[in-house]
């Protein structure tokens, strides 16, 4: 795969050693076991997979390598670059200026862009709406697309089933920036609708089979269909795709529901199933599937609580804290400042994210203190490595960080 010249300020000596051993002794990727850093009284336990991702490394390079390149050039990006605050504000830091925030929300008029402008795509894609905008203005999008290669293999395997007369059903969040990207596209090319959960598939489900009636469909799924969606004539043929970030087993679970719930109206066959339910692949991203495979090895290891890294808007990171939270006490920090004392801390509710202070939450009495950590696909291996070496101050140990890191050369 592609190495990517990532600036150093994200990288970190420590994680880059972890990983290369696990890659080396592990090339299949088959074992999904934590890596022990063993720092005597305190016990840390690194997912077999974590941070980075193709998709950000990717757009983290474009993104200063034009800003390196257009020194007397404005830069803006469209939104965040990724869900992460570090890498957003080195990037505000360096003159880039955001056009819109997460939601959309404008925070600078188009109308300011001149021909002279340029403007950076976000790793999340955009919309044809948007796009088209910004070719009008002369502004060239091409040179400064960072869209994820994985969310256009979804937009490309929307296109696909569209062609074949499917209307397409999209697992994801609606005001999620990828999700609005992927609508725009899907939509441009075949009736669309997009579901957030289980509880709005099994809604959907009562209008394909008649048990509601069509026009109430247009106020459950008010601002979530494309224009001109007939209720009583588009969900007959559906396909499902999905925001590559969410949890592998809920868009599973949301396409096999929808699937049995045609296969039992219509009393198909499971060939005749074919002319009326796409077969649709998985469609989530490598990286989601392979950290959210790798917390569930992770979470086989016995431990006091997890730690989950990442930004708090970030989709990835959210589904993480969701899988660790059945297992055990969990937090959810963006870096390490969030590590207070030994008995203080702060975190974040992946669903409210409403900030809580957490006092005591490490056992009293018990060593080695066992800690599981990962960190989503745009949190720097450097922060990372951050709040390990945070918790070693807080839980002395006579193992450095440099004698651990060491090991794995």
């Amino acid at each position: 795969m592609k190495q990517f010249n990532v600036p150093n300020i994200y990288r970190s000596n420590l994680i880059s050693a972890v990983k290369n051993k696990r890659k080396q002794d592990d090339k299949l990727k088959k074992d999904l076991t934590p890596t022990l850093l063993n720092f005597g009284n305190l016990h840390i336990y690194l997912a077999r997979h974590f941070g980075f991702c193709y998709g950000v490394e990717n757009a983290i390079e474009i993104a200063f390598k034009t800003i390196e390149a257009n020194p007397d050039k404005r830069i803006f990006l469209l939104s965040e670059m990724i869900h992460n605050p570090q890498v957003n504000a080195d990037l505000i830091a360096r003159g880039v200026q955001f056009l819109q925030d997460t939601y959309g929300k404008q925070l600078i008029p188009f109308d300011v862009l001149t021909p002279n402008d340029v403007v950076l795509i976000p790793a999340f894609g955009t919309t044809l709406a948007i796009e088209q905008l910004l070719n009008e203005k002369g502004i060239v999008t091409e040179k400064y697309n960072t869209t994820c290669p994985f969310v256009e293999k979804v937009w490309n395997r929307g296109e696909q089933i569209a062609k074949k007369g499917y209307s397409i059903v999209i697992h994801g969040k609606p005001k999620h920036e990828e999700t609005r990207a992927t609508f725009s596209h899907a939509s441009h090319h075949t009736p669309t609708v997009v579901v957030n959960d289980m509880e709005e598939t099994k809604l959907l489900a009562q209008f394909i089979t008649g048990e509601k009636p069509p026009q109430l469909f247009y106020d459950a799924f008010k601002g979530r269909y494309s224009d001109g969606f007939d209720a009583s004539l588009h969900l007959q043929r559906i396909g499902v795709i999905n925001q590559t970030t969410q949890l592998a087993t809920d868009t599973q679970a949301i396409s096999d529901y929808l699937k049995q719930t045609i296969q039992q109206h219509y009393r198909l066959s499971d060939t005749e199933l074919l002319e009326k339910f796409a077969d649709t692949r998985d469609t989530l991203c490598y990286a989601t599937n392979d950290n959210q495979t790798a917390v569930a090895g992770m979470l086989a290891t016995e431990a006091d609580f997890a730690l989950v890294i990442g930004g708090y808007n970030s989709s990835n990171t959210s589904h993480l804290v969701e899988l660790c939270e059945q297992k055990l006490p969990t937090y959810f920090i963006e870096n390490a400042n969030n590590l207070i004392s030994d008995t203080e801390l702060v975190t974040c509710n992946w669903q409210t994210k409403a900030l809580t202070h957490v006092h005591q939450y490490v056992p009293t009495n018990k060593r080695p203190i066992k800690i599981l950590i990962t960190s989503g696909a745009s949190c720097p291996d450097a922060l990372v490595e951050a709040v390990i070496h945070k918790l070693t101050t807080l839980f002395p140990s006579t193992v450095t960080l440099a004698e651990i890191t060491q090991t794995f050369m």
